[in-house]
Order: C-alpha cells, then sequence, then structure tokens
C-alpha cells in the first residue's frame, strides 16, 4: 500500500485525489469505483497491475473520499462523472486507457467508451454489465423498500445515514451488499436497520479496511454519493445505436445481489448484452459476492492481467 502515490488534478474547476502506482504511459489502466467504494477498493488490483508492468491510476469521483465536491452536490450530474474523466486522462498525456470499473462505474467506463471510443483500449467491468442507456426500471418490479428507491428520494437516506458515523454506514453496506439477497427494507423500516450492529463483516475485509473507508468518507460525506449515482441514472446518452465495439470482460459472482435483479440473469447468461457488447468476455464466479475484486483478488487480478496482455 505505501507504494501507491497520492495527487490532486485540478478538473472542471475541482481538484480530484488521483491515486497511482506504475510508470509509463503505453499501458495504462484506469480503475473506476463503485459505491460505497472509493479508490482504496482497487489497492490489490492496482499493485498486481503495476508490478505486472502496467501504470495504475484510480481516481476518486468528485464529492468522493479525497476529492473536491461540486458547488452544488444536490445538483451533481451522471455526465459529470464523463467529463471528469476525459480531463483526468487529458491532463495526464494519456490518449488510450484500459478502464477497469466495479457496480455503477460500469456504467461511467461503458458511457465513456460509448462517447470517447478512439481513448479506449478495453473495458472490464465487476458486478454491473453494460446497461443500454436509458433509465432503470427495477424499481417498478421491486417492492417500494428496494434500497435505491429509498437512495432516490431526496433526504430519506440522508436522515438514514444521519443516525451513524461514517464507518457505520460503510459497514453497515458492506455487509447487505455482500449478501446474495437485493437489500429491501420493510415498510416502517429504513434500509440501515437490515443490519445488526451484532452481524460480522465478511471474512476478506478487515478492521482496517473499514477504517480506511470510514476515514474517507468522513472527509467527503454522503451528499454527492447519493446523487451520483442513485438520484441522476435518469440521464440519458443521445446515442442511437449504442455498441461497444471495444474488447471487454465482465466478471460477476454468482453469489451476487445484482444477478437476482429482474431479468439481469437472463440477460447476462443468455447472452443478450453481447448485442451491444460483441468482443465481451463473461466470467461468472460461483462464490462470488459484489466486492468480488475484495473477496477473490488473486483470482481477479489473474482475469485482468489475462486480459490485458491479450490485448495491449
Amino acid at each position: 500500500m505505501d507504494q501507491i502515490e497520492h495527487k490532486y488534478i485540478e478538473v472542471n474547476g475541482l481538484k480530484l485525489h488521483v491515486a497511482e502506482i506504475g510508470t509509463g504511459s503505453s499501458s495504462v489502466v484506469v480503475f473506476l469505483h463503485g459505491f460505497p467504494e472509493i479508490w482504496y477498493s482497487w489497492r490489490h488490483q492496482m499493485i498486481a497491475v503495476a508490478h505486472a508492468g502496467f501504470r495504475a491510476i484510480a481516481p476518486d469521483y468528485r464529492g468522493y473520499g479525497l476529492s473536491d465536491p461540486p458547488p452544488e452536490p444536490e445538483k451533481a450530474k451522471f455526465s459529470d462523472l464523463f467529463t471528469d474523466l476525459l480531463a483526468i486522462l487529458d491532463r495526464l498525456s494519456l490518449s488510450k486507457v484500459f478502464l477497469i470499473a466495479k457496480d455503477f462505474g460500469a456504467l461511467v467506463a461503458y458511457g465513456f467508451a460509448l462517447l470517447h471510443p478512439e481513448r479506449v483500449s478495453g473495458v472490464v467491468t465487476m458486478g454491473v454489465p453494460f446497461m443500454p442507456p436509458q433509465p432503470l426500471a427495477y424499481h417498478e418490479e421491486l417492492p417500494e423498500g428496494f434500497y435505491i428507491s429509498r437512495w432516490k428520494e431526496p433526504g430519506r437516506a440522508e436522515s438514514d445515514f444521519g443516525r451513524f458515523d461514517s464507518k457505520t454506514v460503510v459497514r453497515n453496506i458492506y455487509i447487505m451488499f455482500s449478501k446474495c439477497e437485493i437489500p429491501i427494507a420493510q415498510e416502517n423500516q429504513e434500509i440501515m436497520d437490515l443490519v445488526e450492529p451484532s452481524h460480522s463483516l465478511p471474512p476478506w475485509f478487515t478492521e482496517e479496511d473499514l477504517t480506511a473507508y470510514g476515514a474517507l468518507y468522513e472527509k467527503s460525506g454522503f451528499q454527492t454519493a447519493l446523487q451520483v449515482p442513485y438520484r441522476s441514472f435518469s440521464e440519458l446518452l443521445n446515442i442511437p445505436d449504442p455498441k461497444v465495439e471495444a474488447p471487454a470482460l465482465f466478471i460477476m459472482g454468482e453469489k451476487d445481489y445484482v444477478f437476482k435483479f429482474p431479468g439481469m440473469e437472463d440477460y447476462i447468461v443468455n447472452g443478450k448484452v453481447k448485442v451491444y457488447v460483441p468482443k465481451l468476455e463473461i466470467i461468472l464466479v460461483p462464490e462470488g459476492t459484489h466486492f468480488i475484486q475484495e473477496q477473490f483478488p488473486d483470482q481477479v487480478n489473474q482475469l485482468i492481467l489475462s486480459f490485458l496482455n491479450n490485448h495491449s
């Protein structure tokens, strides 16, 4: 971990935090985190790809971790993440990179690949596949207590999270998202109440890890993270025939709760996603959960390195 360097890059009027390890500009890998993750969630993968000769870069999105928040977090847009990523590549003089993403970071990676295909050598995502650029409608088929429905509601998650410190919020979400069931609260229950204080952290997630996450979210808070992605999913990319031509890899744990979203298993297993990503390879990991890159770092690192070496 001490090998990873940290810097700030001024982008679109904000100072964004970037973690980095490795040298060179010919083979660069940019890691894009999800929620409640941060650059730190890629610690195992960054070191592995750097040792294999690649340069690894992991930014914190605006309003996350050590990066500046936008002036009005409640007005932040999902598209800000595309413009920030483009600006980071330009500031670092990186003409083309591999994108590796997790959770909603997959939407950032694939959206960027659609908007700027000439800048993308390949895409690896975990937990979330390519999704057609249209409003998500899972809430229409799931109960009112579906966590995304709750977090989309202005003020509700803030009140729920506000009962706890940042470390406890991250702890609860890690425990909740590590299960194989979709987090759904009862009518008179809040999402944080799905986890009891007696519940244990996943065995691969240490108290040291939790402390690191807690400190980063203590700095940033959750305001921007609730706005982007959860309250900005409705933004549309105006792309009539969305198709990613870059080589791609999708790694999914079969015990990832996202696998149980309505229609998701069929979309992935029966290859419907390949209509949009023709060069996609799909790898399912039987015991994998939502945080597969932290749960099985060695296996995920091997899959990533194989992909990078095959397409560099």
